[in-house]
């Protein structure tokens, strides 16, 4: 699918991330940085995208 995945600078040294593919048109793959050979997630830009804004803005903040 994918062979550059990026992973969030703020996820550290520890490896409980999540890592985005890159240079997937239209599609954004998502995977566990733990299981790089597990099973993907893949959305739609526009999803991905909603999905980016709501954390940014709190939404998810319990």
């Amino acid at each position: 699918m994918t062979e550059k995945w990026l992973k969030s600078s703020y996820s550290g040294n520890h490896g409980d991330c999540v890592e985005v593919g890159a240079g997937v048109p239209d599609i954004v793959p998502v995977r566990d940085s733990k299981d790089p050979h597990g099973p993907t997630l893949t959305f739609d830009t526009a999803a991905w995208t909603a999905f980016v804004a709501s954390v940014k803005t709190g939404d998810f903040d319990a």
